[in-house]
């Protein structure tokens, strides 16, 4: 896989952090302010922990089963088809961060059904009393509908490979967590950061920009 990949992820992750705030306000407003009083530090580390968890296990699943096109020679325009699908459907992730198309949310409805599945189960874990129930609800948070997540799934899904796959969603994962860690701490100046129009365009179009790299790579 190559090194531009993950450093790619990483900064669609970082980049993206206008659209955590959005999706994610709710959540670590929920988690971080329980009983009126704001959680210590080690449970905003087990909360984001434990999405990542689930982030490296979701990328190594969809890099399995990608995997079966890198199996023989003769599917080399699958593997092909997959790397095109991976590079546009980020560059639509990055046209809806900038506010210039909402195409991708199919993306976010399309995983909707899971995550009706699994709401109940993050409210039973509230309130969050210790470092392992934070894990716990890492673990279910990091299911969530996000079309930026799915966006570098479908990447995953290009790499060959589960451990390539979970690397890769680790990456993007590492790139998300200034951006919640400090929702934590800074909740309302940050959603007001995420709101300003310029940010969001610049960060959208960067975004888009390593799809359209990728694309160009693949070209040459």
């Amino acid at each position: 896989m190559p090194e531009t990949s993950l450093i790619t992820a990483l900064l669609a992750g970082l980049l993206g952090g206008a659209h955590c705030v959005g999706m994610c306000g709710g959540i670590v407003a929920a988690m971080s302010l329980q009983g009126g009083r704001r959680q210590p530090l080690p449970f905003h580390l087990g909360y984001n922990l434990g999405r990542l968890a689930s982030y490296a296990a979701a990328g190594a699943l969809a890099g399995l089963v990608g995997s079966a096109a890198f199996l023989s020679e003769r599917l080399l325009p699958l593997q092909t088809s997959l790397y095109v699908l991976a590079q546009v459907v980020l560059i639509l992730m990055g046209l809806y961060l900038a506010g210039l198309s909402r195409a991708v949310l199919w993306l976010e409805r399309a995983g909707g059904a899971l995550w009706k599945r699994l709401q109940p189960v993050f409210g039973r874990l509230l309130p969050i009393r210790d470092f392992k129930g934070a894990l716990a609800a890492g673990l279910v948070w990091g299911w969530l509908p996000c079309g930026l997540v799915y966006s570098v799934l479908v990447t995953a899904l290009a790499s060959g490979n589960a451990a390539s796959g979970a690397l890769l969603m680790l990456a993007f994962g590492l790139g998300t967590l200034p951006n919640l860690l400090a929702m934590g701490w800074a909740a309302e100046r940050l959603r007001a950061l995420a709101a300003n129009r310029a940010v969001k365009l610049v960060a959208g179009l960067a975004v888009a920009g390593f799809g359209v790299w990728g694309l160009v790579a693949l070209a040459r």
